[in-house]
This record gives C-alpha cells, sequence and structure tokens, in this order.
C-alpha cells in the first residue's frame, strides 16, 4: 500500500480493493451525487469498475484519486487527489485535475480543505507540475469556497454533461504565493 501524502489527522494512500463498502457507501448517496448529475451508484460491482480504473490510471499515469483515512480510526473518509486528464474537457487536454468527494457525515470537518492542500503541495513540491486545474458545479457552495480557499482562482464558467460549472486553475507561481508557512 503506497501513502503519498499525510495530515496532521488524515493519510491519503492509493485506493485498494478493499475499499469497496467505503466507496460504495460514498457514491451511493444521492445527496453526495447532487451536483455530479445525480447519477449514483447502485450496486457493488459498478464499484469494482470504479476502483480498476483509478489503480489502472496508477500504472498508466503515475497519479490517481487517493483514499482519505482517518488516522484514528482507520475509516474511509472518501477519496481526494489530482487526476491526469487525457480527454478534452473544456477546451483541455493532458491537465492535472483536483477532485474530491467525502461521505456525507464528514462533511463540514474541514477534511477537504485540509486534503486539498496536501494534493497541491504533493502536485507542485512532488510531480513538479506547471499548473492545476478543477471544475465545481455552479450550484455547489461548498466546493467552489474549498478551491478558491486553496489557493485556485476561478477562470471561466463552461458546461460539462448539461452540468453549468466553474472552472480554476492555479500555477506553481500563485501556489508559492498562497503558500502558508504552517504547510
Amino acid at each position: 500500500m503506497k501513502i503519498f501524502a499525510e495530515t496532521e489527522r488524515l493519510i491519503l494512500r492509493e485506493i485498494l480493493p478493499s475499499d469497496i463498502e467505503g466507496l460504495f457507501e460514498l457514491d451511493s448517496d444521492p445527496e453526495v451525487h447532487r451536483y455530479l448529475g445525480n447519477k449514483p451508484i447502485t450496486d457493488k460491482a459498478q464499484i469494482v469498475d470504479v476502483i480498476n480504473f483509478i489503480r489502472q490510471q496508477y500504472h498508466d499515469n503515475g497519479i490517481g484519486r487517493w483514499a482519505i483515512i482517518d488516522k484514528k480510526s482507520n475509516d474511509f473518509i472518501g477519496w481526494i487527489g489530482l487526476k491526469f486528464v487525457t480527454d478534452l474537457i473544456n477546451n483541455h487536454k493532458n491537465y492535472y485535475d483536483l477532485g474530491y468527494r467525502l461521505i456525507r457525515k464528514y462533511w463540514g470537518q474541514g477534511i477537504a480543505t485540509e486534503t486539498a492542500i496536501a494534493s497541491l503541495d504533493y502536485a507542485f513540491n512532488i510531480l513538479k507540475v506547471e499548473e492545476v486545474y478543477a471544475a465545481a458545479s455552479c450550484q455547489n457552495i461548498g466546493s467552489n469556497k474549498i478551491l478558491q480557499k486553496v489557493g485556485l482562482s476561478l477562470i471561466e464558467t463552461f458546461y460539462y454533461e448539461d452540468i453549468e460549472c466553474n472552472w480554476y486553475k492555479i500555477d506553481k507561481n500563485d501556489y508559492e504565493k498562497n503558500k502558508k508557512p504552517d504547510r
């Protein structure tokens, strides 16, 4: 098992086949999928496909989404991290995307912000990327606040699968300017 990053409270590690229960709890919740096109997962076989897809990204691109694990309880909280996007999205291709999704009972605890910061630190300090992008539904106020809080700048609005989204970017220079001494 590879650990990519840690925070005071959390471990960010590769997603494993044993994460099926946590991922199913996450992705079967309609509230979690409210701003994602309202298509929650309905059976665990779909989660196996998701796990295999993410693990293939580790192999193909050296990066993919990470499991968020509580250090005290060892509970699966959700996922965070970078994905190398090779499809054309909003006129961009071959870029690093920051994304996250948490099981609902963990919302509002600062976990997405904490792990997004760790993901950006990894992107700029370990992977040495020049820029990271992210998208969030315009309706998802919480997610938009998180992306701005961790330093991404709103660039434009676009449609992705009929969902109006905000498009964000942070480059290495802005990351360095926004970096706080305690990170």
